[in-house]
Formats: structure tokens, sequence, C-alpha cells
């Protein structure tokens, strides 16, 4: 058996989800159909990283394993079975014992939202049209790289074992009209990344200063964080790999 890897990108709106749930359309479900459907037997895949509902991805990727080598002309077809906001990037041969998953390094993600009005954002960024002080924004998002405990930033039901995570890059940024919340870490909490901005957003606006936003870290409480900001706003940026894997395009 030959073990591959394939890169994705999609749009996440209308979907349940990254990961194959029962009686529910996912990006990985859509993938294994067309996959099924190319190459005439059932393909099973594993995932790199979840994403909740109408999340994004500029980058995930699968891994399975196949028995033939996979031409080249493979990507088209199966992009042409794909919905159109799903598409296969790369399918990467690897070593037999390469896992998508526990192999990444990092993984990061983007949050965009705009204050002005414009139909053309409405599903990739989260219209929020208040005055923002955007010192205070950038302040929270140092304070999240001094901590390592992000239970309150976890939504509940989760079944990990701890909440450590190591930040290694939080900024917000201007692009053109809109805001940019980038975050780079080892791992993720389930709504991580979603009550994080949710929760930056209300010191920007003046709700909580920055000593409520550390305490709010520092109590270990989610109830305390505001996760209330829609998913389509996020987007899976990347997904890192070690040096050897030699994968990035």
């Amino acid at each position: 058996m030959k073990r591959y890897f394939i890169e994705v990108a999609y749009m996440g709106a209308g979907y349940a989800g990254f990961q194959i749930q029962e009686n529910a359309v996912t990006i990985q479900s859509e993938i294994q159909k067309a996959m099924s459907v190319l190459f005439k037997q059932e393909i099973l895949l594993t995932g790199s990283s979840r994403t909740d509902a109408d999340v994004n991805a500029l980058q995930n990727f699968f891994h399975f394993d196949l028995e033939q080598s996979i031409p080249g002309h493979y990507i088209y077809n199966l992009n042409a079975i794909l919905p159109p906001v799903i598409v296969i990037n790369r399918i990467i041969p690897m070593q037999d014992n390469a896992h998508c998953r526990f192999d990444a390094i990092s993984r990061e993600y983007m949050y965009y939202v705009y204050r002005t009005k414009n139909p053309f954002l409405r599903d990739r960024a989260y219209y929020f049209p208040y005055t923002i002080d955007f010192d205070l924004l950038q302040k929270t998002a140092t304070e999240i790289l001094r901590h390592s405990d992000f239970r309150s930033f976890s939504k509940r039901n989760t079944q990990v074992k701890n909440f450590i995570c190591n930040i290694q890059e939080s900024r917000w940024k201007m692009v053109n009209d809109h805001m940019v919340y980038h975050v780079k870490a080892n791992r993720f909490l389930r709504g991580m990344v979603r009550g994080l901005v949710g929760t930056m957003l209300q010191a920007g606006r003046g709700r909580i200063d920055i000593n409520v936003f550390r305490k709010i870290i520092e109590d270990r409480d989610c109830t305390k964080a505001n996760f209330a900001v829609p998913g389509h706003g996020l987007f899976l940026a990347k997904v890192n790999y070690p040096p050897g894997y030699q994968i990035t395009p």
C-alpha cells in the first residue's frame, strides 16, 4: 500500500464541519464520495485538522492508502466531481508511516472582521460595525502569548486531556479596510479561536480592559469568554509539518 497526502481548500458554508459524521454532509464525506467514484473503491480518509460548521480552510490535509499510483490528471478529475466550494490542490506521495494529523507541528488560523457594510464579504468575514480601539485589541493579542492554559476558550463537552497550548504567534493586522487576527500554535482546542476573537473584540469595544481579559484567561472558566462570533469569518490558513516532509508549496 502507498500512502498519500491530499491538500484541500474549501468554503465551509452549508457543511456540518470537516470530519465525517453520521447523517450529515461534511467536507470529508464529499471528498470520500468523489474519490470512491473515481477509484471505484471505498477510500477512507484521515484528516489533519477538524474545522467546525461554516469554517473555511485555505489549506488542510487528509491522508489515505492505495495500492495503485495516481496519475497527475486525477486531480483534475476529482475537482470536476467535487462541488465548486471544495478544491484538491495536490496529491502527494508520502512515506508509509506519515500521519497528516499527528505529524503536524503547528497550525495557523486567521479570522476576518470588517466594519463597513460590504455584500462581497458577508460569507467570508464577520460584520462588526463598531468603533474599535485597535491598540487595546493588539494588547489582548499580545497578552495571549504570555499564557499556556486556555481552558477558558475551550467549549464544553470536549474530550481533551489537558488545555495546554503553545501559542507561537498572536496578532491583529489591518488589511485594506478590515481587521485580521492571525494565531499560530502547536494545537487548538474546540472553539478556541472564535472564543479568543469574540473576547478580544469585547476589549476592543471598551467593554472589558486588559486586566479583565487577563483574568478571564487565568480563571479557566469558559462561561466568562465570548464565543459569539460566526464560523464563516474563520479560516484554517496553514498546517505546518517538519522540514523533511517537503510539502510546502
